[in-house]
């Protein structure tokens, strides 16, 4: 090594110096063949526990209600019945509405706290900004003590009146202080101060850097918090139990938790209505709940594949030369 390095003409001795540490380091971090193997192992069997118990949940909706109760749970269907899905399709108006009630919800309230988010912690970001640890303080306050559900609920309802309005799963998702701290964190080391620096000296205004400069720097970051925001209001099924009595405003989750509920009421009485008891046995029970999560959880697989690309693109943005 020390040969080839020496037969480079021009190179002082502090070139050469640095030219052999790069290469012992690269030496001193290259993974061998076994190894890589065994890591390869490794990732496979995570990547197995992870998909297992979807294609478990998949092949349970799909199996008859009768064989769940006799056999259990199976990877592959004895007996293949579509009976889970018509029950839980019976109202096919209903799944639909909440499915667009869901999707308004979760695409507008994740840009609008994405948004929200963004505009607080860069501030908080900037050394220049001289009220920025009051703020800051204010946020991480609010992550040890709240006012409690009471306070919370009468502020949406008797301050807010937003009850049975759109607007009241949208607004409990709009801030949360956990993702402002690591939005912050992000921008003080991706965005150096020289960018900022030399955008204002070409006379871009704080709007234009923020709009032109810091956020396309920091897609890694939005799309992280994105996905966040994106699983929270997918999921959200409280924020409707508390304020959304009009049914034509459930959104997928807890339109799917009432028939969860409904269902486990059913069984429950199954045995103590006399001659009804045998059509209330008949009630796919496991195999409706399993159905239900399938349709619950398809779009949002796809959101995965999406961010995916940000993470990946965005990972060596924010670099400065010089």
């Amino acid at each position: 090594m020390s040969q080839n390095i020496s037969r480079i003409e021009g190179l002082t001795k502090s070139q050469e110096r640095y030219i052999k540490r790069n290469e012992s380091l690269a030496d001193a971090t290259k993974i061998s063949k076994r190894a890589d193997i065994v890591i390869h192992i490794i990732m496979i069997l995570l990547a197995f526990a992870c998909i297992f118990p979807l294609l478990l949940v998949l092949a349970v909706s799909l199996t008859d209600e009768k064989v769940i109760s006799s056999m259990g749970y199976r990877l592959i269907p004895s007996k293949l019945s579509l009976d889970a899905y018509s029950y839980v399709l019976k109202d096919a108006s209903d799944i639909l509405r909440a499915y667009g009630v869901t999707l308004f919800i979760t695409v507008v309230g994740s840009l609008s706290s994405l948004l929200v988010i963004a505009l607080y912690a860069y501030p908080l970001s900037r050394r220049d900004f001289k009220h920025r640890r009051l703020f800051t303080f204010l946020v991480f306050f609010t992550m040890l003590f709240n006012g409690g559900l009471v306070p919370w609920y009468m502020v949406y309802v008797n301050v807010l009146h937003i009850k049975n309005t759109i607007f009241a799963m949208i607004l409990p998702g709009l801030f949360t202080p956990l993702y402002v701290l690591v939005m912050r964190t992000f921008f003080s080391q991706a965005v150096h101060p020289g960018l900022i620096e030399a955008a204002k000296i070409d006379g871009a205004s704080e709007f234009r850097i923020f709009w032109q400069i810091v956020l396309p720097l920091s897609k890694p970051a939005l799309a992280t918090i994105g996905l966040f925001n994106v699983l929270f209001y997918w999921n959200d099924w409280y924020s409707p139990l508390l304020f959304i009595t009009d049914e034509k405003l459930f959104n997928l989750q807890y339109l799917m938790y009432r028939v969860d509920r409904s269902i486990t009421y059913l069984v429950s009485q199954s045995n103590s209505l006399g001659n009804v008891s045998q059509l209330l046995s008949n009630i796919p029970s496991q195999t409706a709940r399993m159905a239900m999560a399938i349709i619950a959880i398809g779009p949002i697989i796809f959101a995965y594949q999406y961010f995916q690309k940000y993470f990946i693109a965005g990972l060596t943005i924010g670099g400065i030369k010089g």
